[in-house]
């Protein structure tokens, strides 16, 4: 058995520094100790898959990462572990539980994953380790981990059993309820814009100096056809990630950072926008481009409709929060979440269809995150005066 003292000392020095994730009762130990320590960051997230899109956001940002969740948790983080972290080499220390360890008296849903946990991790391409129980162990299986990661560019894992860390006390401030935010509506003025129309009008308005990632599907393969600039990440896979990446992104960098989204990739992971809000990065604005279907499938509809994703964003603690059905709209909501703090969440409701001759990016996933990282460097670089 080890403490949390042990453990978040060795991994400082292997230079881990950004945590989050989902609990689980083998995890309190670390989870209490990570957010009751000073000088450690720990997000709590809605989702196991979310905390990994926030993770990968956070590595983008020059963080090196943990993500902490139970094994039952591993289903819902295979998909952004395969199709986020896998294609773009996005490293992170996974820190998975094993409940349902065999011949272990634990609750009946664990059953399955305790048989499979290390297999599951096998066939995802995921190294991995048991947790390091004992003090001595802890600095060598960093030091293996880190060398994992930094050769593949690809998660490593350590299994954790009951007992492995000592008790911890939690010690946190209550969370407060954030200010109402603001609303602003902007009534149609005649047919939806196309998804293109609104992202030529959004590249003319957004930052230079901005970071913007693009959900995966035609929205990124537009963006990539109308503009390839490296401060442009275009997801592909990890479908509803996007925000959680760019949560990551702009609690680790001072840049302005826009995240376009879609609506059944919205609705997906909804529960980002709670994590969002009370995170409340200032430097954050979320264009959701609802043209109320899975366009890349073939235009099957989604609920979206039914959805006021602008009352869902200030009910979830965004500060300001527009709906719009126009580019005129879209401009004037723009205009207002640059020039006031965020976190911000702008609904444009589009029509249905793509640009006719539509690309997909040349650049490769890995080359994306690497110059995506390198212009977020670049940026730190410029903030502090270097």
């Amino acid at each position: 058995m080890i403490t949390a003292t042990d453990f978040f000392a060795e991994a400082e020095r292997a230079g881990f520094d950004f945590y989050t994730g989902v609990p689980c009762s083998f995890l309190t130990p670390l989870i209490n100790g990570a957010l009751s320590a000073p000088g450690l960051t720990y997000i709590g997230a809605a989702s196991e898959g979310e905390a990994v899109a926030i993770a990968a956001g956070a590595w983008l940002a020059g963080r090196r990462t943990v993500v902490m969740c139970q094994n039952s948790g591993l289903g819902n983080a295979v998909n952004p572990l395969t199709s986020l972290n896998e294609p773009f080499r996005i490293p992170t220390l996974l820190l998975t539980t094993w409940r349902g360890e065999p011949g272990i008296p634990d609750e009946p849903q664990h059953a399955v994953m305790g048989r499979i946990t290390q297999d599951l991790l096998s066939v995802i391409g995921v190294p991995q380790a048991p947790f390091p129980a004992v003090p001595e162990a802890v600095a060598p299986a960093l030091a293996t981990a880190v060398g994992s990661m930094d050769a593949s560019g690809l998660p490593y894992a350590f299994v954790m059993r009951k007992g492995d860390v000592a008790e911890t006390e939690l010690s946190v401030a209550e969370r407060g309820l954030p200010a109402p935010g603001r609303r602003a509506d902007f009534p149609a003025g005649g047919a939806r814009p196309s998804r293109a129309a609104a992202l030529e009008r959004f590249l003319q308005l957004v930052p230079e100096e901005a970071a913007v990632i693009a959900t995966t599907g035609k929205c990124g393969r537009e963006l990539f056809t109308l503009a390839d600039r490296p401060q442009h990440l275009y997801q592909v896979g990890s479908m509803g990630g996007a925000s959680g990446m760019a949560l990551g992104v702009a609690l680790n960098s001072a840049v302005p950072v826009f995240v376009l989204d879609g609506d059944g990739a919205a609705l997906m992971k909804l529960g980002t926008f709670a994590t969002i809000g009370a995170q409340a990065p200032r430097n954050l604005v979320h264009i959701l481009l609802d043209n109320g279907v899975h366009d890349s499938t073939g235009g099957q509809p989604t609920v979206s409709p039914g959805v006021d994703f602008a009352g869902v964003a200030l009910a979830c603690g965004y500060s300001q929060a527009a709906s719009c059905a126009s580019l005129e709209g879209f401009e004037a909501a723009l205009r207002n979440a640059v020039a006031e703090p965020g976190p911000t969440l702008i609904h444009l409701r589009i029509a249905p269809g793509s640009m006719t001759k539509l690309g997909r990016p040349t650049v490769t996933p890995p080359e994306v995150a690497q110059r995506f990282r390198a212009f977020l460097a670049a940026r730190r670089g410029e903030t502090s005066g270097a």
